[in-house]
């Protein structure tokens, strides 16, 4: 379960580098998902709701899952992922694997029915007019067939564990042409290996050369926002395992930067725990990814990055506009993650840079210096005055409050 902002400051560092879920039980992780979705949901009393009712959409939604009919005002500037947490939070009963449903817009007017983008806005979907309140599904993502006659007998046949299976198998070795034949018979491919909890699509996106095999499940009816059995899309997957091609291709087939996982944390978030060639962080950054994510304990990617110096992704990060003084739940800016974690070795209370507008000591006999170079030119930007003392070699002492003295 998430650990709360009172941890101490190495608890919080660890809290989502492992990334690891194993020790969690099935209805634990469900727990930790919704606490998620009512911390970060939009509250009907929060500034986004204060707009007038002329900038807010009605819309029906009906869950059959739940055999529930709800009509909730949404507003048509937030994304489907916002309105998707509104609908989780209006729930007194919960849904399994709650986090691949999605919002389904019906067939109307010579249109395909489709599952909308969680991170594209609610009004890039335009509701049909002058048929009263416009209604939507909220149903588990599955393959969308446009086919009209199909057996459904014949799909349940070909859905078994064998072939699941066979079709994991053929992920794995890269057999495009025995995928193909599989989709084409109608195999839906928005499910979960029983023994790894991965998908197809989160599969092949930690894979080399996987481009052909991405491609095919797309075509094949795979939704780029379908997540594994730990929360994270085929993106996350790709930015874990520094998969450039995978993580390329993905975006180019149309997936979002800032999909969220079971956390809401972001693929460019990751990027900045894992480290490695800058590239994916770089071209998650040039595909406008947001540059303001937090975990539960406030650390945002530039904390994450500082914590385990990776110095290319800091510079790309604040060159994209990352906020250098944004603080975590304990206080600490970038710059005292820095001295935290590259600090002397014997030396447990350094001084360190407290942000704009103080006097900043720093103490360069780091074992990484080239961290506090990075930042501290973007530090006197913010703040021309601020008055840098450095000293070499010698510790010196705390003249002010500084938020890592009760950590020493």
């Amino acid at each position: 379960m998430p650990r709360s902002p009172t941890s101490s400051e190495d608890e919080m560092a660890q809290s989502f580098s492992d990334y690891s879920m194993g020790s969690e039980s099935d209805s634990s992780k469900e727990e930790t998902i919704y606490d998620t979705i009512r911390a970060t949901a939009e509250k009907p009393g929060g500034a986004k709701m204060d707009e007038s009712q002329s900038h807010t959409l009605v819309i029906r939604v009906v869950i059959q899952d739940l055999q529930q009919t709800k009509c909730i005002r949404f507003n048509p500037e937030a994304t489907v992922w916002v309105a998707k947490q509104r609908i989780l939070c209006t729930l007194n009963q919960g849904l399994k694997d709650v986090l691949n449903y999605g919002l389904f817009q019906p067939a109307s007017n010579g249109r395909d029915g489709k599952f909308l983008d969680e991170e594209r806005l609610l009004c890039e979907y335009p509701q049909p007019t002058g048929q009263g309140v416009p209604s939507l599904e909220f149903r588990y993502k599955k393959r969308v067939y446009k086919q009209s006659n199909l057996d459904e007998k014949q799909l349940t046949k070909l859905h078994t564990k064998t072939n699941l299976k066979k079709f994991m198998d053929h992920t794995q070795h890269r057999s495009v042409e025995k995928l193909a034949k599989l989709l084409d018979r109608g195999l839906d491919p928005n499910f979960h290996d029983l023994d790894t909890g991965e998908t197809p699509l989160t599969l092949a996106a930690q894979l080399d050369d996987s481009t052909e095999i991405i491609k095919t499940l797309r075509n094949g009816g795979a939704h780029l926002d379908f997540r594994a059995k730990d929360g994270m899309t085929a993106l996350h997957k790709a930015a874990r395992a520094r998969n450039q091609v995978a993580l390329k291709t993905l975006l180019e087939l149309g997936a979002s930067p800032d999909y969220k996982d079971s956390y809401g944390l972001t693929p460019l978030y990751h990027t900045a725990i894992v480290g490695g060639d800058p590239y994916c962080c770089e071209l998650l950054l040039h595909e406008h990814a947001s540059v303001c994510c937090k975990d539960e304990n406030g650390w945002h990617e530039i904390h994450q990055a500082c914590r385990y110096g990776h110095v290319q992704h800091l510079e790309h990060l604040l060159f994209y506009g990352a906020d250098m003084g944004a603080q975590n739940a304990s206080g600490n800016t970038a710059l005292h993650i820095c001295a935290l974690y590259n600090q002397v070795s014997g030396s447990r209370d350094p001084i360190l840079p407290l942000g704009p507008g103080r006097d900043v000591s720093v103490h360069t006999g780091t074992a990484r210096p080239y961290l506090f170079t990075t930042l501290l030119p973007v530090l006197v930007r913010m703040d021309p005055e601020v008055d840098f003392a450095v000293n070499r070699y010698v510790r010196p002492r705390c003249s002010v409050s500084d938020p890592l003295k009760s950590q020493g």
